[in-house]
């Protein structure tokens, strides 16, 4: 009998961990639509959500490998912001079209998560210290890179000379609907299908939920925890790219600003449906989760600064489902 009522009692601690984040979201879409009606619910308005998620999104991807490896990666919106810049300047100042533009910029940002696994892989450096050096270290050399100012259009440079260059329609065309949903869409698409159907995907899960475990059954844990560093730093590095594309402009530590959403994405959707781990599907309904519960508190009139506090209130909530669910899952 005490069986029967510990279980019917866990029933509903149970919906909420495996559809909270999803009912959520129904719940706060449904109240903004109506309290704010004939202004949220509107083209333009659900438009914008769309594009903040979508960036968002991208950038809690690459939090969702390293998430999914056992680690943690704070560099992700010091490396936005490095390839903002980056591709801002192939654009304006040294006048390349969009495909090497793009090309560089990916390459060369990716490379630095490089950093961040050698420093956790090789030196064993606690991957939420390594990161914070690292994101320290980059957000120093974007600003370095940058002159201490935005890159914009006709920006005057050191030498005194307006600079040439300018970013090309299609390249802005990546920062507007419906074009940033469709990457966001096909960005995750991919990471659901490599955690689910490649063997790679499987072993960076088995990895971070048992690095000994992992080294026994012949996994080259080293390789895979790199792999998932190196897959990070390149969505964050693609995240950026949206992000200069839908400005038009790279402005200084704009990708700061996209690391707790990013975090707090990532960890919302560990709890949909009841996956208990980190997981691209989860990440995206988090992101959208952010994303609705920010733009409809500033349309309540909410101070922006005070937005952080409903966001952590949030995150807190999402996190005590996910870890009941998954305390409950293990008994």
């Amino acid at each position: 009998m005490n069986k029967l009522t510990s279980s019917a009692r866990h029933k509903p601690m149970d919906f909420f961990a495996k559809w909270g984040t999803i009912a959520t979201i129904v719940v706060m879409f449904t109240f903004f639509s109506v309290h704010l009606w004939g202004m949220f619910f509107t083209q333009s308005n659900l438009l914008s959500i769309l594009r903040s998620a979508s960036i968002t999104t991208v950038i809690a991807i690459g939090m969702t490998f390293a998430v999914a490896a056992g680690g943690m990666d704070l560099s992700l919106g010091a490396i936005a912001g490095f390839s903002m810049n980056l591709v801002a300047m192939c654009f304006i100042w040294w006048q390349m079209n969009t495909f090497f533009a793009l090309i560089i910029t990916l390459t060369i940002s990716s490379l630095l998560g490089f950093i961040n696994a050698f420093l956790i892989v090789r030196f064993k450096i606690p991957d939420m210290l390594a990161t914070l050096a690292v994101q320290f270290m980059i957000n120093g050399i974007a600003i370095t890179m940058a002159g201490g100012g935005s890159i914009t259009e006709g920006v005057v440079r050191s030498n005194g000379l307006p600079a040439q260059g300018k970013m090309e329609p299609i390249f802005r065309a990546m920062g507007r609907a419906p074009t940033i949903v469709i990457i966001m869409l096909v960005v995750v698409v991919l990471a659901l299908l490599f955690f689910k159907f490649h063997k790679f995907g499987r072993y960076i899960y088995v990895v971070g939920e048992n690095i000994g475990a992992a080294k026994l059954s012949g996994i080259n844990v080293n390789k895979f925890r790199t792999m998932a560093y190196v897959a990070s730093a390149f969505c964050a590095a693609l995240g950026g790219i949206l992000l200069a594309a839908r400005l038009g402009s790279a402005q200084l530590n704009a990708g700061d600003g996209y690391l707790m959403p990013s975090v707090a994405a990532t960890f919302i959707g560990l709890s949909v449906a009841g996956a208990g781990k980190a997981n691209p599907l989860g990440t995206m309904l988090g992101a959208l989760l952010m994303s609705i519960m920010e733009n409809g508190l500033i349309m309540e009139a909410v101070p922006y600064y005070s937005v952080n506090i409903f966001k952590g209130i949030v995150l807190a909530i999402a996190l005590t489902l996910a870890f009941i669910g998954n305390k409950d899952s293990s008994k």
